[in-house]
């Protein structure tokens, strides 16, 4: 590998050598003034003078990252996946013909309709109105990030807990038990964890301005975020007509002429096996968008932290390239693992609504806990996926490998310190989440004051108001993805070659010290 990138990859293949000595009080930074722990050296203050600039042209990021062999990794994981996304158009082609032949049925006034056994179109309208409210907070939520940085995190704490809060009191007082219990433990979990982080925002706030200073002077951060919201929008419209389509298609009744349109034959566990296969392949497929929106950006903030004095060429494209070839395979790998997780979690919330709606309380507690082990081993399976994919967007290695390299690496220098200190990435999942209540507080307003003909006796509710929730999130988290990867891969390369930190980006290291003094510690582990 060339330049700076090459010493990281082989740090287990040779003695690193020590960090620089340095003598004299170590000073922590507070706000009543210097205090001496008498433990740690300080850094070299002022800042070290920079290096030379290198002659001649500045290298391509393969150049830079040179893929190690062998450079496809986990192909069957990727042939998988493409499987999965042929199967998802059948069922969509198969279920949305059976919709498109039976439409009259399924359109008309909201109550005079011959359709009330299943989702109609002005279910399809009401999940037009949750793309464009999830895509309009998205794009307001970037740009109250990029303006507002030093109050991002506790404009999205107070935004965050307060909708929670009004939408659970608004379904409580409409008698919606089921829901609201669900939203006044999320809001209540949010608020005492937000209150127990205060003292670790101001060394999170440093990290997202630096992540936003590296996105308005390199790469095509923000292009990237906003195609990615884009194409993640339009994937989540695609999903909402397959929805009500397999609803339409598939439903029994004996008003439903669908039954006897094309691929006949309907039944509740056809429309059951559908609705899990659906949401299924939504799962991974968003996952699959995220996570390579979170390499390819990766691969930018890379470059910036081992090439900052002489940036490569076609950082964005190459990273997007490798991510769309070699590293397939891995980010399909590492995709399955969540979408899977988050699948379970889907199941787990709409079995405890349905216990509820039917006054099983045993029932209904049973899933809640089963829930939260479900959220417990997704957050622990995200948290790992965010510095194995940094990894691969680097060097090129397999899932497994790279998230057994990755983590090893991170513990043994002291960056998981850094990681649990920061804030950033809980932040954004509250923002995310805040997108996910405002779309399932509309749904919930549409289905109570439209009151559709399917929904006579509110068995749907639940249903609409879930997948709702779950298209505000994926939505959201793709616009917000490019941040948090910033900050991931910033990590995972100081993790690979802390030196380089100190040595070429003196102020972003003394800045760190001054709101975090442990920085030095984990640097030098």
């Amino acid at each position: 590998m060339a330049t700076y990138g090459g010493g990281a990859a082989n740090y287990y293949n040779q003695q690193q050598p020590p960090p620089p000595q340095q003598g004299g009080p170590f000073y922590y930074y507070n706000n009543n003034g210097p205090a001496n722990d008498g433990q740690h050296a300080p850094p070299a203050y002022p800042p070290p003078p920079p290096q030379a600039e290198p002659k001649g042209p500045p290298p391509s990021y393969d150049e830079v990252f040179a893929i190690q062999k062998p450079k496809w990794n986990d192909v069957w994981a990727g042939l998988l996946f493409l499987a999965t996304c042929a199967g998802f158009v059948v069922v969509s082609a198969i279920s949305i013909q059976g919709y498109a032949a039976t439409r009259r049925e399924n359109s008309g006034a909201l109550n005079g309709q011959l359709n009330t056994f299943g989702l109609t179109t002005h279910t399809i309208y009401l999940f037009l109105w949750v793309l464009l409210t999830a895509i309009v907070l998205s794009y307001a939520y970037m740009w109250l990030a990029r303006t507002f940085t030093k109050q991002f995190v506790w404009v999205t704490g107070i935004l965050n807990v307060v909708l929670g809060f009004v939408t659970a009191i608004y379904m409580l007082t409409r008698r919606y038990y089921s829901g609201g219990v669900v939203f006044l433990v999320f809001s209540v979990f949010m608020a005492v964890c937000f209150l127990s982080w205060r003292r670790r925002i101001p060394f999170s706030v440093l990290m997202l301005q630096t992540a936003m200073d590296v996105a308005n002077r390199f790469g095509h951060v923000y292009l990237v975020s906003a195609v990615g919201g884009l194409l993640a929008t339009a994937f989540a419209g695609w999903f909402s007509v397959t929805l009500v389509s397999v609803y339409v298609k598939y439903e029994p009744g004996a008003n439903n002429p669908a039954c006897r349109q094309g691929a006949g034959g309907c039944s509740t566990a056809k429309v059951a096996g559908l609705i899990a296969f659906i949401t299924f392949a939504a799962y991974w497929i968003s996952e699959w968008l995220k996570n390579t929106i979170h390499t390819t950006i990766s691969g930018v903030y890379g470059s910036w932290y081992f090439n900052s004095r002489n940036y490569p060429t076609r950082v964005t494209r190459g990273a997007l390239r490798r991510s769309l070839t070699y590293s397939f395979g891995s980010i399909s790998l590492g995709s399955l693992v969540v979408a899977i997780i988050n699948f379970l979690r889907q199941l787990a919330s709409v079995a405890q609504q349905q216990a509820a709606s039917e006054g099983d309380i045993l029932g209904t507690i049973l899933y809640c806990i089963v829930g939260c082990l479900i959220w417990i081993l997704d957050w622990a399976v995200q948290f790992l996926n965010r510095y194995a994919f940094s990894h691969i967007a680097l060097y090129g290695k397999a899932y497994i490998p790279a998230a057994k390299d990755t983590w090893r690496m991170i513990k043994d220098r002291g960056i998981d310190a850094l990681i649990n200190e920061c804030l950033i990435g809980p932040v954004l999942g509250m923002g995310a989440t805040f997108v996910g209540y405002a779309c399932a507080l509309l749904a919930y307003l549409y289905m109570v004051f439209t009151r559709p003909a399917y929904n006579a006796a509110g068995g749907y509710t639940p249903v609409v108001v879930a997948f709702a929730f779950l298209i505000g999130l994926q939505i959201c988290n793709v616009f917000t993805t490019p941040i948090s990867s910033g900050i991931d891969a910033i990590f995972v390369a100081a993790a690979w070659d802390p030196e380089v930190m100190i040595r070429d980006h003196p102020d972003l290291y003394h800045r760190m010290v001054q709101v975090y003094p442990h920085v030095q510690q984990a640097i030098h582990a």
